[in-house]
């Protein structure tokens, strides 16, 4: 019994996965904000590219 509740009560690798849990957050928080951000990165370049050709039709 006194085994279980030591092993209850240690903190000794807890520092480490609390910064591993941080760092899974912060990179799933990147990857949807990349993603997300790709759709109106994809519209500049369309929108642009319409532009380009536009005026070089032009000329």
């Amino acid at each position: 019994m006194t085994f279980l509740r030591n092993l209850w009560n240690e903190e000794q690798g807890q520092d480490l996965i609390e910064y591993t849990l941080l760092m899974a957050f912060v990179a799933l928080a990147s990857a949807a904000l990349f993603l997300g951000a790709g759709g109106s990165i994809k519209g500049i370049w369309s929108t642009t590219n319409s532009q380009l050709a536009a005026a070089n039709s032009a000329s």
